[in-house]
C-alpha cells in the first residue's frame, strides 16, 4: 500500500502535544514516531496517511503548535521508499 509522511519539529514537548493533537483530529493519520532531542528542547513527530490527508493533518499541526511554541521545520514526503519507516521506527 502506498502511504505518504509528515514530519513535523518544534521547540518544546507542550508544542508538540498540541501540534500532534491538531494532526490527529484533523485528518485520517496515525502517528509512526516521536524523536526528542536535546532533552526534549527539540521535538519530531511523525505520522502516516495518504498524501492529502497527511497535508492536512500538518497544516493543522503546525497553525497550532504555532500558536503556543515555535515550528522549526515540517515537510511532506508523498510515497517515501518504503526502507524510511526502519529509519523513523526503532
Amino acid at each position: 500500500m502506498e502511504f505518504s509522511i509528515a514530519l513535523m519539529e518544534v521547540k518544546g514537548f507542550t508544542t508538540a502535544v498540541e501540534g500532534l493533537d491538531a494532526m490527529l483530529k484533523a485528518a485520517d493519520v496515525e502517528l509512526v514516531a516521536t524523536e526528542r532531542h536535546l532533552g526534549g528542547r527539540l521535538v519530531t513527530i511523525v505520522v502516516k496517511g495518504n498524501v492529502s490527508a497527511v497535508t492536512a493533518a500538518l497544516e493543522a499541526g503546525v497553525e497550532a503548535a504555532s500558536r503556543i511554541g515555535k515550528v522549526v521545520s515540517h515537510e511532506v514526503i508523498a510515497r517515501p521508499h518504503e526502507e524510511i519507516l526502519k529509519f523513523l521506527i526503532r
